[in-house]
């Protein structure tokens, strides 16, 4: 009899223990089974970034794009098929996001070392702070355990991830649905210290827009007409638009916001206080950015037994 009350007890622990587990990531979970992830990870998006400077952005808006259609989850990832419908044909995605393959070359040297052991959602996860780390940006704790979603839905990334022409209202909406404060879309919205982005998203505002520097909207009519050349792309950033600081904030204040929805952040509205303190204190945005970060990446993963680690990024096993 004491036995089975023993086993009972050890049973609602173990219990216990793995519910607790399942609901929190963990910046360990992977210390013992592939202690080498966070630095393969890292020399492989180093070479990235040597190759292409702006492969920083693109994998960074890729775990965007991944964290706000149901949760960090590594569904951007999946490939259309005939029998499956992902995300990467949705508008905000198609023919623009991209980093896919630095993704595929990072899985299969992770793969390599560990194999079917690490997640491809916590793989974008960390890609996504070694490039910002590389391009001079700020570092942060990536808790880690999500699990891969075998489903994704190009409805929810139609819907839910914000478009370049959104205002602020709008913005602060799509922010608040997934837990994330003004503060923290002002702050994230500090991504676009690096990057590029396609002349068609920015045209009606070079060209239709007044709260605009004229000397800046001139120059970026150079390589957007106002007709045709809608992929052309241009830097989101003027000042240092491969390093990651706090200068796009300098270029809101000066009305050099290339998107719609960058200006309306230094427009008379809620965050104009907000975007000068961060275009005067450079470790200030650091701090808010980073811990901003760890929220987005915190945004529903699936853990415990739910998901499956993928074997290939871009198909479910």
């Amino acid at each position: 009899m004491p036995h089975h009350h023993l086993l009972v007890i050890l049973i609602s622990l173990v219990a216990a223990c793995s519910i607790v587990s399942n609901a929190q990531l963990s910046a360990n979970f992977y210390d013992k089974t592939c202690p080498n992830l966070q630095s393969i990870v890292l020399s492989t998006m180093k070479q990235a970034v040597i190759n292409e400077p702006r492969m920083g952005a693109s994998i960074l808006r890729l775990f965007f794009h991944d964290c706000f259609v149901n949760g960090c989850d590594g569904s951007i990832l999946l490939d259309d098929t005939a029998t499956f419908t992902g995300e990467k044909s949705a508008g905000p995605n198609q023919n623009s996001a991209r980093g896919f393959n630095v993704i595929d070359t990072i899985k299969t040297n992770v793969e390599a070392a560990c194999n079917a052991t690490v997640s491809c959602a916590d793989i974008l996860a960390l890609a996504a702070r070694a490039g910002v780390v590389l391009l001079g940006g700020p570092s942060w704790t990536v808790a880690l355990g999500r699990r891969d979603a075998t489903t994704a839905s190009k409805a929810a990334a139609n819907s839910q991830i914000p478009s370049p022409f959104s205002d602020l209202s709008t913005l602060t909406s799509m922010f608040s649905a997934k837990g994330l404060t003004a503060r923290d879309l002002t702050a994230l919205s500090g991504a676009h210290t690096i990057g590029q982005a396609q002349c068609q998203f920015f045209r009606n505002r070079i060209y239709n827009e007044t709260n605009i520097d004229s000397t800046f909207a001139t120059s970026r009519k150079g390589n957007c007409p106002s007709t045709g050349g809608n992929t052309n792309l241009a830097p989101l950033e003027t000042l240092t638009p491969a390093r990651f600081d706090n200068n796009y904030y300098r270029d809101l204040v000066a009305k050099r916001g290339l998107l719609h929805s960058d200006q309306v952040l230094s427009n008379g509205g809620s965050q104009d206080g907000l975007v000068r303190s961060y275009s005067a204190n450079g470790v200030g945005f650091f701090s808010d950015f980073a811990a901003a970060m760890v929220k987005m990446g915190n945004i529903s993963p699936l853990t415990g037994s739910s998901g499956e680690i993928r074997k290939n990024c871009r198909v479910v096993n």
